[in-house]
């Protein structure tokens, strides 16, 4: 009997260790701070779980935990199968099939350290996660009886154990027991033997279970990756078009952030985020070009000795051996022919104010199914930052008819938050259209400028697709305003209006005059940038 008993009083000893680990991936108490109040904020991770945990009895939780994990941690690192509590083996295959998945480095990348992309993250799978843990339910099932199935043979080893001691102990007081005891000793051992191969069974039951459910997890797992990392992106994409940056984001409340991401995706001018993000690039483009005394258009030909912008007809004075002494004679003097050219400096000094039409006509659709309104108010935005990069102050005036006026102020230094950003982007006014309210508004606001801090040479950029007349009267006041103050006009007529033919109303206010015909073009405008 002590040689069959061995082996379970050896069992014994560690049948009342705890079980395995309910969590897939390792977190130490920062990851899991960062977890609970990432739950506590997010109403939509909350009955997400929920919801799964009605269904799959309430094991829901930590696998979404552990999908936020793999998502959040800089180094995920996953426990071994063998250390996972039975019940929670099929949440083990599934982030493991998760993070192996083809996309999960690209996920990785812009949810790592991010908590609120990293809730996104899971919520963006929450349906691929339901789809796994249905097709993996017989492996689920199967998986927890084994794990009950382990119990009990724990449980028995222990009986083992106690019969064991208690026959032991009437063996010492030489009682009549003693028989009695080792029988049911042997009757423990019995039934200890029939649960461990109960308990073997079940464990070959569940992994089989989990192999075949195997294939379709891993499928899932990559469409749930992949789908998943292109919605991180695309609203990290969305961030970046509207000029919201990591520092701003890593600041903002998660409740802040998600009615942000919100706005951005279903507001006004949603849809036309990437055309805001191509006007962005383009402009902090060309403000890179404005370098003092560089090179710039092309006014004529000097002499000099500036080999990068001889002219070709004394290089091609090189290729014939007798002239090449008379070449480096004319080098060492300074007297080669060269292009002459005109640097591309910036003028303005004060307020950058983009007066921005919003009549009804501005809501056409031009090339691409770009309206004129997206168009201008991606090119006022640009403008925008134009502004805040060389320490302007910034207004945008959005204009219909002659008693419609929206003012925004955005002063310098000054930055107010995406929130009046997105007013001035997404207000429209709708009516007829009337110059003379938005640049009086303008012309007023430089004057007060000038009164306020003596700056003048402000930039008045007029963005709109209609014509329309303004009076004599009012016309004589704004060239005396235009003389007295320094402040240059910029015109921009969208979608090729009658205002920008030659000898327009539009013409004659403005000391530069483009034409936008194609709206998908935002290098169209790039001039605008460079002397502004």
């Amino acid at each position: 009997m002590n040689s069959r008993a061995g082996k379970w009083l050896v069992l014994s000893a560690s049948a009342t260790a705890p079980g395995g680990h309910t969590a897939a991936v390792v977190a130490d108490r920062f990851d899991k701070i960062a977890w609970h109040d990432t739950y506590e904020q997010s109403a939509g991770l909350r009955e997400l779980a929920e919801e799964m945990n009605e269904r799959h009895d309430h094991t829901a939780t930590d696998l979404l935990t552990d999908v936020f994990l793999a998502a959040y941690k800089a180094g995920p690192r996953l426990r071994e199968r063998a250390e996972m509590d039975p019940s929670r083996l099929v949440n083990h295959q599934i982030i493991t099939s998760l993070v192996e998945s083809p996309h999960f480095a690209e996920l990785h990348r812009e949810t790592a350290g991010d908590p609120y992309a990293a809730a996104m993250a899971v919520l963006a799978q929450a349906a691929a996660l339901r789809r796994m843990l249905e097709r993996s339910r017989d492996a689920r099932e199967q998986a927890e009886q084994a794990g009950k199935a382990r119990q009990d043979a724990q449980d028995a080893a222990a009986a083992v154990g106690e019969e064991f001691q208690r026959a032991a102990d009437a063996a010492r007081q030489a009682t009549n027991a003693e028989e009695q005891a080792a029988e049911t000793v042997e009757q423990a051992i019995e039934a200890a033997e029939r649960a461990e191969d109960a308990a073997r069974q079940t464990a070959r039951d569940a992994a089989r279970a989990l192999a075949a459910a195997a294939p379709g997890v891993r499928a899932a797992a990559r469409n749930a990756t992949a789908n998943a990392a292109a919605a991180v992106r695309q609203e990290a994409a969305l961030m970046r078009a509207w000029g919201v940056g990591p520092g701003e984001l890593e600041r903002m409340p998660f409740d802040q952030r998600a009615r942000l991401a919100e706005r951005l995706r279903t507001g006004r001018l949603a849809r036309w985020a990437e055309l805001i993000g191509r006007f962005r690039q383009m402009a902090g483009g060309e403000r890179a070009r404005k370098v003092e005394n560089a090179a710039g258009e092309l006014v004529g030909v000097t002499l000099g000795d500036d080999l990068s912008r001889v002219i070709p007809s004394e290089l091609a004075a090189l290729g014939v051996p007798e002239l090449r002494a008379v070449f480096a004679a004319r080098y060492a003097a300074g007297e080669l022919m060269l292009y002459d050219s005109q640097a591309e400096q910036t003028t303005g000094r004060g307020a950058v104010i983009a007066c921005v039409d919003t009549s009804h006509s501005m809501y056409a659709e031009g090339p691409g199914g770009i309206t004129r309104e997206a168009w201008a108010k991606a090119c006022a935005l640009a403008l925008l930052d134009q502004a805040r990069d060389a320490g302007r102050d910034f207004v945008g005036i959005l204009f219909s008819a002659a008693d419609k006026i929206r003012v925004f102020r955005f002063p310098v230094g000054d930055r107010g938050g995406i929130a009046r950003t997105l007013d001035f982007a997404e207000t429209f006014l709708g009516g007829g259209t009337s110059f003379q309210t938005p640049l009086t508004a303008a012309s007023e606001l430089l004057a007060e400028e000038f009164d306020d801090v003596g700056r003048m040479r402000g930039d008045i950029v007029m963005i709109t697709d209609e014509e329309c007349d303004v009076t004599e009267e009012w016309m004589r006041g704004w060239n005396d305003a235009k003389h007295r103050l320094g402040f240059r006009v910029f015109g921009v007529a969208v979608g090729a209006p009658p205002a920008a033919e030659a000898g327009s109303v539009l013409d004659a206010l403005c000391d530069n005059l483009r034409s936008i015909e194609d709206l998908t073009d935002v290098h169209a405008a790039a001039d605008l940038f460079r002397v502004i």
